[in-house]
């Protein structure tokens, strides 16, 4: 996210393949269901760092006719966002690249705005949720759901799996991002103004073995192709062997009976002040 000073936060993730794939899976049903049942048919929504749209789509389908945003800072995602979109024929729905940080709209444009695991990226978290709240109606909604690294936790435990969590809380905090920003979102939310504030903690469970191969085998790849695995060479965290070798580890991971991984997913809403 860039800013109008022209600071400009590093995406721990990227967007390789392996990256964005992940991203896709995600709907409104699953990710924002804590928020679904606020949403009510005419309410304008912002989505924020929509990646490739599919929470957004779903969320346009349950305000239609609202109108409704998704912003990203990547014009390739908004490329596979727009044409989500298309495909799905929802027409009340456009996506644009702007900063969480300096939107283009005016007080009030928004009944609702959403984040999903957007917050955990950002250097000035606070900053980006004081943004949400100037174009939020009086009263309206700020709705936000980030992992909690620091929960994660695999059975069987392996080295390369701890190993990795390591590297990965490093490279976050290099970049001026908090990978345990699940437990930070009530007092972020209450530090950016946001009132009547609702936590709605899930446990993220992958244990049958399409799900734990998905997830796995995901990690492999990203942790030694994605923009994680270039910052943590570039930063000296890790050497390329070393990722290779954390990548063999969730691999094997995958190919062991009964594994299992779950970590806390923290969701919230908050009411912008008045209204």
């Amino acid at each position: 996210m860039t800013d109008a000073s022209g600071h400009a936060d590093v995406y721990t993730h990227g967007h390789h393949r392996s990256v964005v794939g992940q991203h896709a899976r995600r709907t409104a049903e699953h990710d924002a269901a804590f928020l679904l049942p606020r949403l009510r048919t005419g309410m304008r929504l912002l989505d924020a760092g929509c990646g490739p749209g599919t929470i957004t789509v779903g969320l346009a389908r349950a305000v239609a006719p609202g109108d409704v945003v998704g912003v990203d800072v990547s014009e390739a995602v908004l490329a596979l966002a727009r044409e989500h979109a298309r495909e799905a024929g929802t027409g009340h729905v456009r996506f644009e690249a702007h900063s969480v940080y300096a939107l283009p709209w005016e007080a009030g444009a928004f009944d609702v705005a959403y984040a999903h695991q957007l917050l955990q990226h950002l250097s000035r978290p606070v900053d980006a949720l004081r943004e949400l709240r100037r174009v939020l109606v009086p009263g309206g909604l700020v709705a936000v759901r980030d992992a909690d690294y620091g929960t994660f936790s695999a059975w069987p435990p392996f080295e390369e799996l701890s190993r990795f969590l390591e590297v990965y809380h490093r490279v976050a905090a290099r970049n001026g991002a908090d990978a345990d920003a699940g437990r930070r979102v009530p007092g972020w939310l209450r530090e950016a103004g946001f009132e009547a504030i609702e936590l709605f903690p899930t446990v993220q469970l992958y244990a049958d073995a399409a799900s734990v191969a998905n997830w796995g085998t995901s990690w492999a790849e990203r942790v030694v192709h994605s923009s994680l695995a270039a910052q943590a060479v570039r930063y000296a965290l890790a050497t390329p062997g070393e990722l290779e070798a954390i990548a063999e580890g969730w691999r094997a991971w995958v190919r062991t009976d009964g594994a299992l991984f779950m970590f806390v997913q923290m969701a919230a809403i908050g009411r912008a002040p008045g209204g």
